[in-house]
């Protein structure tokens, strides 16, 4: 997999008119169509996400299908370092590792969440799928950006005789961490269709997965677009908080 840099990755700003047009576009087709099993309007659905919010089940799906999640989240981050660390050293290590990070790359998630769900219970399902749809990406980029590191600089912190603190603290740390941030932004998409999908396919008691699986068994078509908006908001609320954590230690670092 080629690491890919976030400057490279421009990010669509949302307009305001641009998400005006395209829930009135949803409004009118739900009105043509006058049917709310196969299209409820964005009203109904905000009504029923209200409605959903005034209840303590409601938040417990969201507790804790977040919790396994972020868990599965940042296991995946830090074992996939751990191990890009070990494979950029050892050889050997890299050679181990390859046809398992190939396999968890080309196996369809589904796959792996029915092959998992005969160990795992399914309660803690979504931790382990997350994570292995994290741990990849974030081995990947990382290996890449330590091999991608430039000698002259690794070659003139020897010269100097400087201290492998403050070569990793200042060259392998700041040549890398496009990599790793990179590594974050896609893994934490992954993380969050992963880990819902095998929620639903699981079943786990009290899960936003469970919610989803009830709303299709019902036909409640408010109740599915209101937990889809809910995913929506969870994953992009949890994306800016993890990289406004990276931003903070990065800046704590450099104060080092």
């Amino acid at each position: 997999m080629t690491s890919i840099s976030s400057n490279n990755l421009p990010t669509p700003k949302l307009k305001l008119w641009s998400i005006l047009l395209w829930l009135a576009v949803w409004e009118a087709a739900s009105l043509a169509l006058n049917e709310p099993i196969l299209c409820v309007s964005p009203v109904a659905v905000l009504t029923r996400l209200f409605s959903l919010a005034r209840t303590l089940p409601f938040w417990q799906s969201i507790l804790f299908s977040l919790s396994r999640i972020a868990c599965g989240f940042f296991c995946g981050i830090f074992a996939g370092t751990f191990l890009a660390v070990l494979a950029a050293r050892f050889k050997r290590i890299s050679e181990l590792f390859a046809p398992l990070v190939l396999l968890a790359k080309t196996i369809p998630v589904a796959s792996f969440i029915i092959l998992a769900l005969i160990w795992i219970p399914s309660r803690n399902l979504s931790v382990f799928i997350s994570f292995l749809m994290v741990m990849p990406v974030t081995y990947t980029n990382v290996l890449e950006g330590i091999r991608s590191t430039d000698k002259e600089l690794l070659e003139m912190a020897q010269v100097f005789s400087i201290s492998p603190f403050s070569t990793i603290r200042y060259i392998y740390v700041s040549q890398v961490l496009p990599f790793f941030q990179s590594a974050c932004s896609i893994s934490l998409g992954l993380c969050w269709k992963s880990g819902i999908a095998a929620e639903v396919i699981g079943i786990p008691r009290g899960s936003i997965g469970e919610n989803l699986y009830n709303a299709k068994i019902y036909i409640n078509t408010a109740d599915l677009f209101a937990w889809t908006f809910v995913i929506i908001v969870l994953s992009v609320c949890f994306e800016k908080l993890v990289l406004l954590l990276l931003i903070k230690m990065v800046k704590r670092l450099e104060r080092i």
